[in-house]
């Protein structure tokens, strides 16, 4: 788990450098006509430049006790897709808070870069990406992991009936 969101925050904050040294901020570039362009802004609000500017400090407190969290209880985790699924979250919630945590405009109250922009949908970056499919794959873990519960509860009952 450890690796893979130092690898999504990594990868992420890599990326954002790149876009920063690439990109001028509010100045759209196509890359598959209007539809799919990158797109720089800072976003003070939550993933997908959703929320406000008054509310940076809470998202910062909400990754940060996510991170935090997820690493207390990341030895409990016992199955493969649930343990992906929360460190590609983890991750994205990483790369996130380390441009709150030391971009401007000030610690704890920096903006999270964004330039992804597809269609008419949010500006996004690697970090929501990776959130977002992290919660598809722990739901599918979550399910598994009840599938696979019951599987061995119904063996169990079925060899003390035996």
């Amino acid at each position: 788990m450890a690796a893979i969101v130092v690898v999504i925050a990594s990868l992420d904050q890599i990326v954002k450098q790149i876009m920063l040294n690439w990109l001028e901020p509010g100045v759209p570039v196509p890359i598959i006509g209007n539809w799919f362009r990158f797109y720089l802004l800072f976003n003070p609000g939550a993933a997908f430049s959703m929320g406000g500017e008054n509310s940076t400090w809470i998202f910062t407190c909400i990754q940060l006790s996510f991170v935090v969290g997820i690493a207390i209880y990341a030895p409990r985790i016992k199955h493969k897709w649930v343990a992906a699924g929360l460190a590609l979250v983890a991750g994205g919630a990483l790369g996130n808070l380390l441009d709150r945590l030391f971009r401007d405009p000030s610690f704890f109250f920096g903006h999270v870069v964004d330039y992804i922009s597809v269609g008419d949908f949010a500006v996004f970056n690697i970090a929501d990406a990776s959130i977002t499919c992290g919660v598809v794959v722990f739901l599918i873990g979550m399910v598994l992991e009840d599938r696979e519960a019951a599987r061995v509860a119904k063996a169990a009952e079925e060899k003390e009936v035996a």
